[in-house]
């Protein structure tokens, strides 16, 4: 028997009166026939076939309302009827499958099903769309909102961030406990004396005072935040000092970091000055420890809650401000700064901000974040960041003119502007500090290396690299290679070196064999270049750095040692960050050529030579 169907007697309900027209026209009211159409046809979608007066139907002769449904009525039960006919090939072709021979039809079963999928897709897909945006929304007004409470919502800041920065999972902690006292404490007094000197976000100070009361008896109620600081303090320590990734310091690291990992949301909490300490040191880490996290992303936050605080801008001067206060907020503001220009450059990227939107005066020098001199007379060590920010600064005017403006638009003399920069550089080199931690000193002469072949190196505004120029890349890349692989073989870590340190002899080794395959004749003849002539008003190229490796051989074999050395670098950086590997690779597939070529003119001069020796042994 068959089932009841609302199809077979549908319900009628008449909006509007079938006689309101005659109406009208009993009370003499003129039709302008711009009477809105009934209830019904407008809920059914068809305002245009409203049984008001129309071209179709004279006045007096309007079509029933009454009987356009039932006319309707009759079209739709035509369309069940067919439809329950062909019910049986409609199976045996699936239940979302119309017929071959009918699948166009519009009166087809199938053909309505499809539609009200779509329909039903569409409106699914705009409610997701429309809870994603209203979600992004909530959070960007939450970046800066003190009283965000992380339980009101599934999605909070923390997440987000932690859910764009992560690239593997963190494991799930091993141990509740405190590391032992003594292993937490030399795992700060190395953060201290390694990163602090150079980062000094917040005081050490406050760093011993909290280690102190988590190893209390009875400590006090200790913050989130505080504990955020706590583990990625430890964590830092412990991926800095390890030499692989198999190794304990690693993974006492990545347990540290899973410890600290559930206060992330009080820690990252928006609106505060600690959410930017967390966010650095998680950024920090991020620079240790690529197979978890991408420091990418950290650094882009720290930079967006810096501005939306207004760490980028000095307080007006109608605002009285304590002066340590004040150091203490500029320190902060130029270790993100610092380490945005760091990152941005290793990944050749765009700065968080532009120089133009940063007001903020350089810190004092000072001993916030030093560790404290042993010895009752001792000399405390000279501040290091500040010398540190002034190289981001120098480094940041030259990047963003050579590497993010415009390139469709020249430069009027480049040449002069990359050598204006390599001076206020070298000038920056000679004011630093004589008693420098020896560590430290060597990390700032290799940043300076750095420096003079990034801005050296050809770039979408420069001109083109003159020979003088692949000079000096010659030499400071080989400089730097000898010294960082020097770096890499150490047994213990005395400075703070990351993965941005192997993007970092990846991209020298390019630049050294673009500049051999440019000007590999004249650079491996060892033919003295010369420094080109000085125009009045221009700025003089820096001098030819004074050669290190005296006595290792001609301008070829040094190049084949720079090849091979960071193949080996980028070897032992491996064994640290696995990613360094896929370096390596590309490495030795850009200069397969070159080493292969270089190796052909080695052979050729070790014959000629022998040739010539043979020739002067008197024969008997």
């Amino acid at each position: 028997m068959h089932k009841f169907s609302l199809a077979d007697s549908p319900l009628l309900k008449v909006s509007r009166p079938v006689s309101a027209c005659s109406r009208c026209r009993s009370a003499k009211v003129k039709c302008d026939n711009k009477l809105p159409a009934c209830t019904a046809c407008e809920r059914a979608g068809r305002e245009k076939e409203c049984t008001a007066a129309n071209d179709q139907f004279a006045r007096g002769k309007e079509r029933s309302y009454v009987a356009a449904l039932e006319l309707r009525i009759e079209k739709l039960e035509r369309r069940l009827t067919y439809a329950r006919s062909t019910k049986a090939s409609v199976t045996l072709h699936g239940p979302d499958e119309p017929p071959a021979a009918d699948q166009n039809r519009k009166d087809s079963l199938a053909y309505i099903r499809a539609a009200i999928h779509r329909k039903a897709v569409l409106t699914q897909e705009n409610a997701d769309i429309n809870t994603l945006v209203s979600d992004f929304g909530y959070l960007a007004v939450n970046t800066t909102t003190r009283d965000f409470d992380p339980s009101e919502s599934n999605m909070t800041f923390a997440r987000l961030v932690l859910a764009a920065s992560t690239n593997e999972p963190v494991p799930e902690p091993k141990t509740t406990s405190l590391p032992a006292e003594a292993t937490a404490r030399a795992l700060v007094q190395f953060y201290e004396s390694s990163i602090l000197p150079l980062y000094p976000a917040f005081p050490g100070a406050s760093l011993h005072a909290l280690l102190s009361d988590l190893y209390q008896a009875h400590p006090r109620p200790i913050r989130s935040s505080e504990y955020w600081l706590f583990w990625m303090v430890l964590a830092i320590s412990s991926a800095a000092q390890s030499r692989s990734w198999q190794d304990e310091h690693y993974l006492n690291a990545v347990e540290f970091v899973a410890r600290a990992l559930p206060h992330a949301d009080r820690a990252l909490k928006p609106g505060y000055v600690t959410q930017v300490q967390s966010l650095l040191l998680l950024t920090q880490y991020s620079m240790l420890d690529p197979a978890h996290f991408d420091s990418w992303h950290p650094i882009g936050f720290t930079c967006r809650a810096v501005v939306d605080q207004g760490l980028h801008q000095d307080p007006p001067h109608t605002q009285q401000m304590d002066q340590g206060a004040l150091s203490a907020r500029r320190r902060t503001f130029y270790c993100v700064y610092s380490l945005d220009r760091a990152i941005s450059m290793v990944h050749a990227r765009a700065f968080s901000f532009y120089d133009d939107a940063v007001s903020v005066a350089l810190p004092p020098s000072g001993q916030l974040g030093s560790p404290l001199p042993k010895g009752p007379i001792a000399k405390p060590p000279p501040d290091a960041s500040v010398p540190l920010f002034r190289l981001r600064r120098l480094q940041s005017e030259w990047y963003q003119t050579l590497y993010q403006g415009d390139p469709t638009q020249a430069m009027p003399d480049s040449t002069s502007f990359i050598w204006a920069k390599c001076y206020e550089m070298w000038e920056w080199c000679e004011k630093l500090p004589a008693d420098m931690p020896p560590a430290i000193r060597e990390m700032l002469d290799l940043e300076l290396r750095y420096s003079y072949v990034y801005c050296i190196a050809s770039s979408a505004r420069g001109a083109q690299v003159s020979s003088y120029g692949r000079l000096l890349i010659f030499e400071h890349t080989i400089s730097y290679i000898d010294r960082v692989h020097d770096i890499s073989k150490r047994s213990e870590n005395v400075a703070i070196y990351t993965y941005h340190d192997a993007l970092r002899v990846f991209f020298m080794g390019s630049q050294f064999v673009a500049v051999l395959r440019d000007a590999g004749d004249v650079l491996l003849s060892g033919s003295p270049i010369p420094m080109p002539p000085s125009i009045p008003g221009k700025p003089l190229p820096p001098p030819a750095p004074i050669r290190l490796d005296r006595g290792t051989g001609d301008n070829l074999d040094r190049s084949l040692r720079c090849v091979e050395r960071v193949k080996n670098t980028l070897r032992l950086f491996g064994d640290r960050w696995e990613d360094a590997f896929s370096l390596l690779k590309g490495f030795e597939n850009l200069s397969a050529d070159m080493w292969k070529s270089l190796t052909m003119k080695r052979e050729m001069r070790n014959v000629a030579a022998t040739g010539q020796w043979q020739q002067q042994v008197p024969t008997a």
